[in-house]
């Protein structure tokens, strides 16, 4: 179970001041490019099941990426939980299966092992790539929390959000809201997750 602080900035001008007063506290900054897979008839969003393929690179590494299956997500005063199981591929092959989404069924992939399982598919013949969306996260160590800082680019406009992975929640938020407040940097409970928003094809 992963269990997330998310809490959406207003403006690109409450993003930036927040990203210029944690410069200090800055480790990496990663550039994601997610993908989903479905049916044309939406199966696994239908039974709250997020399939997604995410590349990332930053300067001093290269591509990488992640194949992931979220289900049973909640979001609700601003903290995320979802059942989340992860594995990491060879990028070139995960490049093959965004033009052919079939290619999925070649994979040997664990996690790939566990949606036909769960959900009932045969294989991945019928799937086809969604799209998704660009990411641009900045990564700090502060205050002895992990604090990821997107700026999400969707085809229709971009968002800004904090994200912390904790296991104390509410005083995790409570502490990010305090510093928040004391900046003056306008902010809000994230009540939608990303793949949300790019599903519903228009900004929180």
């Amino acid at each position: 179970m992963e269990v997330e602080v998310k809490l959406r900035l207003l403006t690109a001008a409450a993003h930036l001041r927040l990203t210029t007063l944690l410069t200090p506290f800055h480790l990496k900054t990663l550039h994601q490019r997610n993908l989903f897979f479905d049916t044309p008839q939406n199966d696994l969003s239908l039974r709250r099941a997020v399939l997604r393929l995410r590349f990332l690179h930053n300067t001093s590494q290269p591509q990488r990426c992640v194949l992931s299956l979220k289900a049973k997500p909640t979001l609700a005063n601003g903290i995320s939980r979802v059942e989340e199981d992860e594995e990491e591929i060879d990028a070139g092959l995960g490049g093959e299966c965004v033009d052919s989404p079939w290619k999925l069924s070649d994979l040997g992939s664990r996690v790939l092992k566990r949606v036909r399982e769960e959900y009932g598919f045969k294989d991945f013949q019928g799937f086809v790539c969604l799209g998704g969306f660009e990411n641009v996260r900045n990564v700090y160590e502060w205050r002895g929390v992990t604090l990821e800082v997107d700026e999400t680019k969707f085809g229709f406009g971009n968002c800004y959000e904090i994200e912390c992975e904790t296991e104390e929640p509410e005083r995790a938020k409570s502490m990010i809201e305090e510093f928040l407040s004391a900046n003056n940097i306008e902010f809000k409970d994230s009540d939608m997750t990303k793949f949300a928003v790019f599903r519903s094809g228009k900004l929180p």
